[in-house]
């Protein structure tokens, strides 16, 4: 039994040494046991654990399941608490760790190769431009969809939510990442697809 466990222990750590950990500041939301969602700040995250800054900090063990801008859903369980917040394994298969592996290799170097985050895709036509925008508190106003791609859009509304604030357009989450003259410039949190764009682009 011994054995087992030291030969787990070691399986473990060495799975940590292989995951080098990336300081990233990304805005989620995630549920613990109970059902209820929390908002939280992951600020660091390798394909095999993150780190968590929350109001909540749930019980070492308690199963995770958190949203993540730019990442999108992972699960595992709280490994232990940190100041402010906690960490969690992720459990996650071969596959998803080495697209989330590109995704975290990605966030590490775009400000260093200064990537224009509304010119990495293509922007499509827009046919059907009235939308809702949807702010964090609640509130929801009319808005005009100028042009979008899928990683953004630049719509026109009378409301200016601040830079870096967390918006939803029609169903997609997204940021604030600039104001227009007459609008705001929107980054979604998660890369869209062609279908997810359809009804504006149909």
């Amino acid at each position: 039994m011994q054995t087992k466990l030291l030969e787990a222990a070691t399986s473990h750590a060495a799975d940590r040494r292989r995951h080098q950990r990336v300081e990233v500041n990304l805005l989620g939301r995630f549920m613990l046991p109970n059902y209820e969602e929390y908002p939280c700040q992951v600020i660091d995250m390798s394909p095999g654990g993150a780190a968590l800054i929350s109001p909540v900090t749930g019980n070492v063990g308690d199963r995770v399941v958190a949203y993540v801008d730019h990442i999108g859903r992972i699960e595992g369980s709280i490994s232990r608490h940190i100041s402010g917040g906690f960490a969690m394994d992720i459990r996650a298969s071969p596959h998803k760790r080495d697209k989330l592996a590109s995704k975290l290799t990605y966030l590490a170097n775009k400000d260093l190769l200064d990537l224009p985050e509304d010119r990495r895709h293509e922007r499509k036509v827009v046919h059907n431009p009235y939308s809702r925008l949807k702010t964090d508190d609640g509130r929801e106003y009319e808005c005009t969809v100028m042009d979008i791609s899928l990683s953004g859009a630049a719509v026109r509304t009378n409301v200016r939510p601040a830079e870096g604030s967390v918006v939803t357009l029609g169903n997609m989450r997204a940021r604030v990442v600039r104001h227009l003259e007459d609008g705001i410039a929107l980054e979604f949190t998660i890369l869209q697809t062609d279908e997810s764009l359809a009804s504006f682009t149909a």
